[in-house]
């Protein structure tokens, strides 16, 4: 059975997904050795850059280190949602 999501995904957790594949498309990485070396399994890789999970402030900065760039560079021009 596939689980239901409670909530919406934010939109910049979409947004961020979407940069890191970019950088990784940009580079010419592959996505498993990207995992590998921040640490992860290739699958919550594809779950961040598809937006559907998100993330830990450690895994932004590991994923920047496997990325060669900087959380800064990753997070850049992201703003939440003003509520209200």
């Amino acid at each position: 059975m596939k689980r239901i999501r409670k909530n919406e995904v934010p939109k910049v957790v979409i947004i961020l997904g979407e940069r890191i594949k970019d950088v990784i498309d940009e580079k010419g990485l592959r996505q498993r050795e990207v995992a590998y070396d921040a640490g992860m399994d290739v699958e919550n890789l594809r779950k961040y850059m598809k937006g559907q999970q998100e993330m830990k402030i450690s895994t932004i900065f590991r994923l920047a280190e496997a990325l060669e760039t900087t959380p800064s560079e990753l997070l850049k021009g992201l703003e939440t949602e003003k509520e209200g």
